[in-house]
């Protein structure tokens, strides 16, 4: 298959996907954010989640923010910010904040290192834990520990669900393919 084509085809079979905002700071204090659409859960207790970061071959600023300083944030995506969140991945240079180049609301909570997405309406405050190295393909996968959960009241359940169709959270599949979901009503408890 051709380059591209391939890419499409690939990314894209694994179905909708989480994607969400990184925020994270250089050594010299500088603000980066980058779109990623590898987000995961990892465990509960802990409250661990994965990020899975393509070979570092060529520069990767949010990676390399994320050892060097320790914290990052997650942030949801929403449809106001679909399209300055898409034009993070752009390949700015080291130096340039993304929020300042798409207009994005770098902000700051609880002394944490990381600014969160202002515009974001769930956000996590995250540690970095692990990095694994995946020799199959040359990926990295970043294990963090969730420090700080930002979450409107009106999306949070008496039983600590958070209804994230409330929330706006949206949905990706391929590289580029936003989407809205539509809950299809929660199951019960499987008992044998």
């Amino acid at each position: 298959m051709e380059q591209r084509y391939r890419a499409n085809f690939i990314n894209s079979l694994g179905g909708f996907k989480s994607i969400v905002l990184v925020g994270t700071k250089d050594p010299e204090g500088r603000s980066n954010l980058a779109i990623l659409n590898s987000f995961f859960h990892i465990g509960a207790n802990p409250p661990l989640c994965g990020l899975i970061f393509r070979p570092d071959k060529v520069p990767r600023h949010t990676l390399d923010n994320i050892i060097a300083v320790g914290q990052y944030t997650i942030n949801h995506i929403n449809e106001a910010i679909v399209s300055p969140a898409h034009q993070t991945s752009a390949r700015y240079e080291r130096g340039v904040s993304e929020f300042d180049a798409t207009g994005l609301t770098p902000e700051f909570r609880e002394d944490f290192l990381a600014p969160y997405v202002a515009e974001s309406r769930v956000s996590l405050g995250v540690s970095f834990a692990q990095r694994v190295d995946l020799a199959i393909n040359g990926t990295i996968l970043i294990i963090g520990q969730i420090e700080y959960a930002f979450i409107p009241g009106d999306c949070l359940q008496p039983d600590g669900f958070i209804n994230l169709e409330t929330a706006g959270t949206l949905t990706g599949s391929g590289l580029d393919s936003y989407h809205r979901t539509q809950s299809l009503g929660r199951q019960p408890y499987p008992h044998v």
